[in-house]
């Protein structure tokens, strides 16, 4: 297995990226491995003060960076030798297993829809995320940004391939499937919402649970899938991420509340594309990155991107 790490994005990039790499080591098997995409001299230059052996990773020269703040789909056509654009190329090719990044978002996905492509039959790819319960299990949620309005066929498939995500992922033999919603009744929400219902309620094969309330979300009763648009996800997935900030800023310490850190969960997959591809927190530094490349093992050891095609 091969894993591609982005070494140029992030807001603590490159040295960050690299520090978050060798600690990956330690997660590895000999049969895995990293592959730093960015400036040459700088890894190596990193490297050398971590007096850690360059031969422990493959490293790809990328003259370019595209930053934070540039255009993505301009920057992406223009910045042919970026790291981003060369992980992109490698992935495409079969040099690579996997590629993760922490950096500019937007251009992560013109490259996946612009080298990788969506898997035929896939309405819109979602970003997916785990998020803990209560019992020291995990349950995904997608989406949680990629698209802030969906229509209920793209809720329906969701729920399809957030079943193969807990499934493959995260070891779930037969995940159960809830829609997020402001009531459990069936007649509860928009006509979006409840017209999505249907189809999931319909839908053979999918072990649909029903609706789930904000509250029923952490709990030991949460279903193992939970599904929503990225506008509903995305404000949940941040509002997990503020409970653990506030109990760092009253001293508080408990374990549930820190697997809420994103630090701890490393990044967010791209469900739905021809490839396994992992997206980092921009404001990710070592541990993060270390998770990031975690998570892009479990993905690329589940053979997401062919179960998906398999099954849509």
């Amino acid at each position: 297995m091969r894993i591609g790490v982005d070494v140029m994005g992030g807001d603590f990039a490159p040295d960050a990226i690299i520090e978050g790499a060798v600690d990956s080591l330690q997660l590895l098997s000999g049969e895995e491995r990293v592959v730093l995409i960015g400036d040459e001299n700088h890894i190596s230059g990193k490297l050398g003060e971590m007096k850690v052996n360059p031969v422990l990773f493959d490293i790809v020269h990328a003259p370019e960076v595209i930053l934070m703040s540039d255009s993505p789909a301009k920057a992406f056509a223009q910045k042919k030798r970026s790291s981003i654009a060369i992980g992109y190329g490698m992935l495409k090719n079969g040099s690579l297993d996997g590629f993760c990044s922490a950096g500019n978002t937007g251009a992560m996905m013109v490259g996946a829809s612009y080298s990788v492509n969506v898997i035929p039959g896939v309405f819109r790819p979602a970003l997916a995320t785990v998020i803990p319960r209560i019992d020291n299990h995990d349950s995904v949620l997608l989406d949680v940004g990629l698209n802030p309005d969906c229509k209920p066929d793209v809720l329906l498939q969701y729920g399809i391939l957030g079943t193969l995500f807990a499934k493959y992922v995260l070891g779930i033999e037969n995940p159960d499937v809830g829609l997020l919603n402001i009531g459990e009744e069936e007649t509860k929400g928009t006509a979006t919402v409840k017209a999505a219902y249907e189809l999931m309620k319909e839908h053979p094969g999918l072990n649909f649970a029903g609706n789930v309330e904000g509250h029923g979300l952490f709990l030991k009763s949460m279903p193992d899938v939970i599904v929503c648009d990225g506008f509903v996800g995305n404000i949940v997935l941040k509002q997990a991420e503020v409970f653990h900030h506030i109990y760092k800023l009253r001293n508080l310490k408990d374990s549930f509340f820190d697997r809420l850190d994103f630090e701890n969960i490393g990044g967010t997959p791209i469900v739905g594309i021809n490839a396994n591809v992992v997206i980092g927190h921009g404001i990710s530094r070592r541990k993060a990155i270390m998770n990031m490349i975690h998570q892009t093992k479990a993905v690329v050891h589940g053979n997401l991107a062919q179960r998906i095609k398999e099954a849509i």
